[in-house]
């Protein structure tokens, strides 16, 4: 198999991590494969878009959902490194309000798929990073909803030691328990 995949601590969140192919010339991996992908990670996922972000050092987006047209995302880091997380937001959940975070680099090649049901963020710990994702479904900005990044109820362990660069809906996010959230 070209990818290996790894449970979190939420186990519908996978961690990714590709067979990497280099020599002297560089490296070579498949960053993407719909059969591997379909056997050892979910079986019903159709990818519809593709999205591409540049940010810089201590921008922090997120945490995002839509409440309609729920999005899974499969996440990775082509330039840079960022802390990647996802916070289980299934109000039946047992995982409910619990949350994962992964070091996603250019360096490690390591992708997390983020199933629907979860709101995601990351925070850039390099000078820049490029960050790619692909979406379940496509982005209904009338649905779109935002979770604090700080929200003490769900206690995320951001490794910074600084005030995180925020978009105005970002700053405005719900706390985890004023939020909407997926039965």
């Amino acid at each position: 198999m070209a990818i290996q995949v790894t449970a979190t601590a939420l186990p519908e969140v996978k961690i990714i991590e590709p067979k990497v192919f280099g020599d002297a010339r560089g490296f070579f991996y498949e960053s993407f494969n719909a059969r591997e992908f379909s056997e050892q990670v979910e079986t019903d996922v159709a990818f519809v878009q593709d999205n591409h972000s540049r940010s810089a050092r201590g921008v922090l987006r997120g945490l995002h959902y839509q409440i309609e047209h729920a999005q899974g995302k499969l996440v990775r880091v082509v330039e840079g490194e960022v802390f990647d997380v996802a916070v289980d937001i299934r109000k039946r959940s047992l995982n409910f309000g619990k949350w994962i975070g992964v070091n996603l680099s250019a360096e490690n090649h390591r992708q997390v798929w983020v199933p629907p049901g979860f709101a995601h963020g990351f925070v850039v710990l390099s000078e820049h990073a490029q960050f790619l994702y692909k979406t379940t479904d496509h982005w209904y900005p009338l649905h779109e909803r935002a979770i604090l990044w700080n929200d003490p109820e769900i206690g995320i362990e951001w490794p910074i030691d600084f005030e995180p660069l925020l978009a105005a809906k970002d700053a405005a996010g719900k706390r985890l328990l004023d939020a909407e959230h997926f039965v």
